[in-house]
């Protein structure tokens, strides 16, 4: 018999017991409850330590500071021309309070557009400083005298900084370092000679100026913070100094946020389909899931409150050579006391490991809830998919200090509210509409203050996709 014929007999032969597809009809299933891919570690709303905010605001009073110009300048990109938008200037400390507009247009129109290429030096320590530059794009390092007598690196400076500000108000001013640009640079510069033509003609210009030059140097600290006078190391009965401590007249003042949905649920649904598990219950577990996601979002990307908004331009730090080293993060390290955690993108986590693994280094763990969290320094780095990874495969990692003991960052909530099913997060029942459909208003409020400048910092521009 060919193999054809043996196939077509065994075909025909009659089932001789129940087959599985029947069988199943009669068995009861195990399911699994409704699953999300959006839920995530969320480590940034277990670590925050969480502060009742009674009234919805929260206000954070500081000692009276002085610092100006800490802002970044913004700029228009049309084709291959770049333009400072004219309110900008305002960040510049001499500019800062001047609001004439038609004046500040002029200076913008005289601020000329120039390229450098990678390692060209744009001023030379010791130099007049005659012009002031606003770095559209790229970056640029200032290179001062090390220790020893060689150069040394002060800082790096990226898209929206400026640098020698002093030359619009010290004619005599010169370079106290040396600008190099480490990457291909888009600069807008505004000299000095311009800027004093265009104060010959504008007395509101003029009179600023003037005024800016007659108001006496305050004595501050190295924070910019008004200064205590004190005595110390004295003998015999010299005179006291005498001193108090001035406030800010009109501290900042946050209110809370808020992330709501309607939740419906057809009352046919609630009723007949709660076996093995409560419809409702199970909705609204993924809902809260969902406003908590936005939530962490918002605590990061909000343009009001959010971290990565809200850190001050001097918390700001540039990587050394694009990828996020072990040196970039002891800076941040460095910018702070008692830092509590980083906060990265896992791409950020897994770009930094590889700059670990080239110098041969590996970093302690800590355990947190049975996950191992990788550290340095001793300072956890939580993942966190919240903070933007832009086109350019660039990213930010975050280093905060947290707690209102410690003057860092805290999140704020309203605990109390009614309906509240997790503090400062209610569930309320709306009614049944005509259509007999059940509606829930799920709401959460929150926010984040920073109680003082050195509290969060940010390592900026950290390239994940180099190898």
């Amino acid at each position: 018999m060919s193999v054809g014929e043996e196939l077509h007999a065994h075909q025909e032969q009659p089932q001789k017991s129940l087959g599985t597809s029947a069988a199943r009809n009669l068995s009861t299933t195990t399911k699994s409850a409704p699953q999300m891919q959006e839920i995530s570690s969320r480590w940034l709303l277990r670590m925050l330590p969480w502060v009742n905010v009674q009234g919805g605001t929260y206000r954070v009073n500081r000692r009276l500071s002085f610092s100006v110009g800490d802002g970044r300048v913004t700029f228009v990109k049309t084709g291959d021309r770049v333009q400072v938008i004219p309110a900008e200037l305002g960040e510049l400390p001499a500019l800062r309070g001047f609001e004439d507009q038609e004046v500040l247009g002029e200076l913008a129109r005289r601020c000329r557009q120039r390229e450098f290429a990678p390692g060209t030096v744009l001023a030379s320590f010791g130099s007049r400083a005659d012009e002031v530059f606003l770095l559209a794009h790229g970056k640029v390092e200032k290179v001062g005298a090390g220790p020893y007598g060689d150069d040394a690196v002060l800082g790096v400076l990226a898209d929206g900084a400026y640098f020698g500000e002093q030359a619009i108000t010290d004619p005599d001013a010169i370079w106290e370092y040396t600008a190099r640009a480490v990457t291909a640079c888009t600069v807008l510069a505004l000299p000095r000679q311009d800027l004093e033509q265009v104060a010959e003609r504008s007395e509101s210009l003029r009179d600023h100026l003037r005024l800016l030059r007659s108001i006496p140097e305050q004595r501050t600290n190295k924070y910019g913070e008004k200064e205590i006078d004190l005595a110390a190391g004295h003998t015999g009965e010299p005179a006291i100094p005498g001193t108090y401590v001035d406030y800010e007249a009109a501290p900042r003042e946050y209110e809370l946020s808020v992330a709501q949905t309607v939740l419906r649920i057809h009352t046919r649904v609630a009723d007949l389909y709660n076996q093995p598990m409560n419809q409702t219950e199970q909705q609204l577990r993924l809902t809260v899931e969902a406003l908590k996601e936005r939530q962490e979002h918002e605590l990061i990307n909000n343009r009001e409150f959010g971290l990565l908004n809200n850190c001050e331009y001097e918390q700001r730090l540039q990587p050394y050579e694009g990828v996020p080293s072990p040196d970039d993060l002891d800076e941040l390290l460095s910018r702070r006391r008692g830092s509590k955690l980083f906060l990265a993108h896992p791409r950020a986590i897994s770009a930094f490991g590889r700059e670990l693994n080239k110098r041969g280094l590996v970093p302690e763990t800590i355990d947190m809830g049975g996950n191992r969290i990788p550290t340095w320094r001793g300072v956890p780095i939580f993942p966190c998919n919240k903070i933007p990874v832009t086109e350019a495969r660039t990213t930010s990692i975050i280093c905060m200090r947290t707690g209102e003991a410690e003057q860092g960052v805290i999140g704020l909530q309203q605990v109390g509210i009614p309906d509240e099913i997790e503090p400062s997060l209610s569930v309320r029942f709306m009614g049944i509409s005509e259509q007999a459909i059940i509606s829930y208003l799920v709401t959460t409020y929150y926010s984040a203050a920073v109680l003082v400048p050195d509290a969060l910092g940010v390592l900026e521009n950290v390239e994940i996709g180099r190898r």
